[in-house]
């Protein structure tokens, strides 16, 4: 057995290669239908479901201790385990992921870029095994609550030129013009850059070269230096920004109530 310090963002290629590691959780977060077809050998699954609430009209915020107690136990994390992550999807849910991780204190994670689309396309091993077994573990949650961004705490930062807010969401729901909730637009002083901006989709849905979502970002006005907060619809697109503003070092956070929780309340305020 070997044990190497992963990069938060590996490539398919480069974990194909690994030797066997201790303590590594192999975690595919796609649905059920998907996983019994095809997923990575010795992958547990979690279910996006399993990752949020559920509870209307914030329906994607994060699911109580005792939900993450039973579902870290379920899939045997321990303090020890180095968590590497995949969906289908270029990262939305894996994203989610690795920010539930950082909220209840879990730091040692890593995303596989392009996850299931990409291993596909090179042709590594996949398994249609749904009887894969985790070792499970007894593992209690401790959500730290400075890591949660409240819809209090995004009004505050409102106008404060050391925060901005990134929208995640595509350029229609940003500008109002698709309804997602009783109010439709963007928090003001927002900036738009749609989670599918960062993605390559003739790469395997592979992460565009980090410098340029750089650029990108400061063009609009996103710096190092600012307290970023990030959402969509209900954080779970906003997962992948998240892991990008992580990658790029920003000092960036999640709104986890996201427009679900914003649009649907009569009192914030609204531009579109």
């Amino acid at each position: 057995m070997t044990q190497n310090k992963l990069p938060l963002i590996i490539s398919p290629e480069a974990f194909n290669e690994l030797a066997e590691q201790e303590n590594l959780l192999l975690v595919a977060v796609v649905q059920q239908a998907v996983f019994n077809v095809q997923h990575l050998p010795g992958s547990v699954l979690v279910e996006p479901s399993k990752l949020v609430s559920g509870i209307k009209p914030a329906v994607g915020k994060l699911p109580d201790k005792e939900r993450l107690d039973a579902l870290f136990s379920r899939i045997g994390l321990t303090p020890d385990s180095h968590v590497v992550v995949y969906d289908d999807e270029g990262g939305g849910w894996a994203g989610r992921l690795i920010w539930t991780l950082d909220v209840i204190g879990h730091s040692r994670y890593s995303y596989i870029d392009g996850g299931l689309t990409a291993w596909r396309k090179m042709g590594f091993p996949l398994s249609a095994d749904a009887e894969v077994k985790a070792r499970p573990s007894t593992f209690s949650v401790t959500i730290h609550p400075e890591r949660l961004v409240s819809k209090e705490a995004v009004l505050e930062s409102i106008g404060n030129r050391d925060s901005i807010v990134w929208d995640a969401r595509a350029p229609e729901e940003y500008a109002g013009t698709k309804v997602t909730a009783l109010r439709n637009g963007h928090i003001p002083g927002a900036v738009n850059l749609n989670w599918l901006d960062l993605q390559d989709a003739d790469n395997d849905l592979r992460l565009k070269p980090l410098p340029l979502i750089e650029q990108r970002l400061n063009e609009l006005g996103i710096h190092k230096g600012m307290k970023v907060i990030t959402h969509c619809q209900t954080h779970h697109r906003s997962g992948l920004t998240y892991l990008v503003g992580k990658a790029l070092g920003y000092d960036i956070s999640a709104y986890d109530g996201s427009w679900s929780e914003w649009g649907n309340d009569p009192e914030t305020p609204v531009e579109n």
